[in-house]
Order: C-alpha cells, then structure tokens, then sequence
C-alpha cells in the first residue's frame, strides 16, 4: 500500500469518526476542507521559488524523450538521421526504422508519434511554468532576478520544442496556455508556420532579454545559446518554406557575430575545442563549444546514442554487443577529403578499428562506423578501465555551428567577405586541410563550399535533415555538388528510392488525429 493509500484510509476514518461521535459542523468542516499534501495540482503547488526551479527542470528533463526507445533496436533521434541518405543499418529488426530508411514512411510510424508527443510535452510543461512561476512570491532583489531567468528558460525550452515541430510538419497546434479538459483550445487546429516562428521569435526575444548567464556550465540555457538559437531560427526562416530571404539573411549574420564576438572576447569560455576527441570526454560536457546540451546521467537516464556501436562487434567491455542500427554508409563516408581528419581513425568522426572488449587487441572492424559518441572511459580503451557509466550529453547546438551559420548568411547578404571566409577557414582548419583563397570564391561556390562543409561536420547530429529541407536541396556524394532535393535519389535507399514533394514534412500520427479531428486534412501525400 502506498503512501496516498494509507492517507486516504486515515481520512476515511477520521470522517467515519466525525459522524459518529458529532464532534460538531465546525470540526468535520475543517476537516473535509483539508488538501490532501499527496495530491499535488497546480493551483496548489505553485508557491515557492523551489516549485519554479521543479517547473523548468521538468521542461528540461522532457526532452530527454529524443533518446527514448522507439522499438527494438532503435531511438526516436534515429529519425532525423535514416531520410537523410548519410546512414544505414545493419540490423533491420525495426520494421518502423526500415521504413524511414526506404523513405516510406507514414502516419503509423512509431517515431513519428513518439517526437510529437515528446515534443508537446516539453511544451506542456515549459507551458505550465510560463504561467505559474509569475504568480510565486520570491525575495525581494534576486529573487526578482531568479524569477525572470526561470521564465526565460522555460520560454527558451517551448521555442526549442515548436522549432522542431514546424520543421517536421509544418502548420502546427500552437498551445500556449495549460490545457484541460475544459479548455476552449482543447482540441486545437493547427496554426500557420509563420505565426509558429512568430511565437518562436517572441519567445527566444524574452529568453535573450531574461538575465540569464552569459555561458553556462550547469547545463541551462545561456544567453550565447539563446543568440545561437535566434540565428539558427533566423537562418531557417531565410530559407524554405517561407523565403523570407536577405533580410533574414542578415538578422542570422548579426546575430551569430554577436555570439562570434563574445568568443573572440572569451576565448577560454567559449570556442572551438582544440582537438574532435575532446567533444565527448565527460569532463567537457556543457563546456567550451558545447552550447546547449540535453543533459544525461547514468543515475538518471544513461547516454542513448548506442545504436550507433557497430552490430555484435566487440568495441566495448561488453562484448559483441550493440546493434548496428544507424552506421555511416561507405559512399558518404568516402565522400570526404583526403586527409580531413574528421575521417581519421578514432580522432574525428569515424572509427574503423578498435579494441577487443575495449581494451584488449586491436581488430579491424570492416567498414566505418560513428566514432563521434564513443566515451572511452566508460566504454574502453588502451589502458583504461571502463567506468560502465556512460554519461554523455547529446549535442543541439556546438559554437562551430555558429560559425557556419554567420559565414552562409553573410554570404548570402554580401558575397564572400573576409569575416564569412575566416569563420568557414575556422572549421577546415581543425579538419588540417587547405581552403582555396578569398579570391578564388564567387557568391555561388563559396555557398555550396559552406553547406558541403554542414554536411561534414554535423553528420549524425540531427542536421543534415533540416538543412535538406531549408535548402531543397541534397549533397550529392559523387559530384560534390547540390541536387535538388525533389528527384534526388539516394542510392543507399533500399531500391534506389527517390525524395519527393510529400518528404519536404513528416506526416501526422495517425492516432493524434483521430485524438484531434481538428488537426485535418493530413500533410499532402500521406493520405
């Protein structure tokens, strides 16, 4: 019996005895309008500043559903990486997962449903917070300072959630108030993209104005990362579907340098990490080019980035594990310069051999695999005794994607100027190879130069996908060049299958609009 239960007994007999012996209108009175201290509602919770910190920290600890499991041998993340055409399986046990890889996909499939849910519940929650922390009384002098930063985080983390879902599907339910039963909007229609980014705008504006630290370390949200945010959203409304165009061109550029600034201002805090291997090392999590992170701990909830291990190849002390569900393929991987170190075996993205159980002898491991994720010391390697706790964070945001977000979009408003070229060079020159001068760029081949190097440096990080989408176009990893996204067949797709209009949106879950009638007609192609 639990807690609630026995309380619940207890009251029952306190009642059973107030009739029996009529102690009186008042005494029983009192009693019957006691709250029950397990049952805790929002009308009752929301009190002290304490309540406010669990508010957003409940906003944040939901979007750890990215990792949540979507079947056997795989993730909800994997949905952004098998359309992409940079990824295959070697498994191919999820019938669901097979499908995103065939580019077959629909409104029954599972990852789809579980990232809108994931998605609408960090809203709920970030919802909830928005409304309820302005009504606590906090201290006088910081805690005024305490309660305007809560709101900015919660007000970053609903910008965050409608980011993703207006790329996914475009017209959304935008929900911004806690919802009932009895709510007017119960049953909400789904909202113009354009008011959506209009909210996500509104939003990152406040979480920008809201106090927050300048960095953090803690895993909140910082400043430089709301900033970040403002140019990547920025960037994308530039773009496809609303075309927006050179003056949101510009508002990306502005707003990247105001992050690039601060870097050149604190070099220490926040910059490029010297080396890839530093990238995932524990003790850097949340550190240095580690803008946002969604944060993990073993304790709580173990880093879920495993499908990535090759499958039944002994790369870690547990043996001939893994699953092999989402690996690079050959022709991507072959699609790099020679000598970028990013392809270099266990120093940057990729590895192609490794140690028996992880710290026995090395073996060749027959193909590439992601090397992006692997933490040594809880896994393995020469002369380490794994920890078992694997305790990464999963990347959304690296300072590295700042610097290519200002060199497209200050390209885009004036050509190839000197600033765009450095932060590109930046990116290339960790990689050690060589970027052609300034003057060798026209408008049109430094673009494609910037967007081929999105394609390598933030393969496998939920990217590529969106960057498909806002470009309408796809790398094309024999030309080098850009195909356009409709037609472009991808030869890594189970029967060569090609993208077509209907995959520029996911489709809705099927169960959400039968929840919802409002959210018809579904998205065009997947009736």
């Amino acid at each position: 019996m639990n807690f609630s239960m026995k309380l619940n007994n207890k009251n029952f007999y306190k009642l059973m005895l107030c009739g029996a012996i009529l102690l009186g209108p008042t005494a029983c009175s009192d009693f019957l309008d006691e709250q029950d201290p397990s049952n805790l509602q929002p009308d009752t919770f929301y009190t002290i500043p304490d309540h406010a910190e669990a508010a957003v920290a409940a906003a944040y600890a939901e979007t750890r559903f990215i990792g949540d499991g979507a079947g056997i041998f795989s993730a909800n993340w994997q949905m952004l990486e098998a359309p992409t055409g940079t990824a295959t399986t070697e498994t191919g046990q999820n019938s669901d997962l097979n499908n995103l890889y065939a580019l077959i996909y629909d409104g029954n499939t599972g990852h789809i449903s579980n990232w809108w849910n994931g998605l609408y519940r960090v809203i709920a929650n970030a919802n909830l917070a928005i409304e309820k922390i302005p009504t606590i009384q906090f201290p006088a002098g910081s805690g005024e300072q305490q309660k305007n930063r809560l709101i900015g985080e919660a007000r970053f983390l609903r910008a965050w959630a409608y980011f993703y879902a207006v790329r996914l599907w475009g017209d959304v339910p935008l929900v911004t108030k806690p919802q009932t039963a009895e709510s007017e909007d119960f049953f909400p229609p789904r909202a113009p993209q354009e008011q959506v980014y209009n909210l996500i705008l509104e939003d990152l504006q406040a979480a920008e104005a809201a106090g927050l630290a300048d960095f953090n370390n803690d895993g909140r949200v910082s400043k430089m990362a709301v900033k970040a945010y403002l140019a990547k959203v920025y960037l994308t409304m530039a773009g496809f579907p609303l075309q927006k165009g050179a003056s949101h061109y510009k508002l990306a550029a502005d707003k990247a340098l105001e992050v690039i600034n601060y870097s050149k201002a604190n070099p220490s805090t926040l910059n490029l990490f010297g080396t890839y291997k530093e990238l995932h090392q524990e003790g850097l999590k949340n550190r240095v080019e580690h803008l946002f992170q969604i944060q993990y701990n073993s304790v709580v909830a173990g880093f879920p980035l495993n499908d990535f291990f090759p499958n039944f190849k002994a790369v870690t002390y547990a043996g001939p594990s893994g699953t092999g569900s989402t690996v690079p393929t050959l022709s991507f991987y072959n699609s790099y310069e020679t000598g970028d170190l990013r392809t270099k075996d266990q120093e940057g993205w990729f590895y192609t051999t490794y140690y028996t159980n992880g710290t026995g002898e090395k073996f060749d491991l027959g193909a590439p695999y992601v090397f992006k994720y692997f933490n040594v010391n809880a896994l393995g390697g020469p002369g380490i005794t794994p920890t078992r706790l694997n305790n990464l964070n999963v990347n959304q945001m690296r300072y590295a994607e700042v610097l290519l977000i200002y060199a497209e979009a200050q390209n885009e408003v004036s050509g190839p100027t000197q600033e765009a070229y450095d932060a590109f060079k930046r990116i290339r020159d960790r990689a050690q190879l060589k970027t052609p001068a300034l003057g060798t760029y026209t408008q049109t081949t430094f673009r494609e130069a910037v967007w081929r190097e999105r394609w390598y440096e933030f393969a496998y990080e939920g990217i590529t996908w969106f960057d498909m989408v806002r470009l309408r176009k796809v790398f094309n990893e024999t030309t080098k060049g850009f195909d356009n996204f409709v037609g472009h067949r991808n030869l890594n797709v189970s029967g060569g299958a090609a993208l077509e209009e209907k995959h520029l949106l996911f489709p809705l879950g099927i169960q959400e609009m039968k929840n919802n009638p409002s959210l018809s007609p579904q998205n065009p192609g997947y009736n």
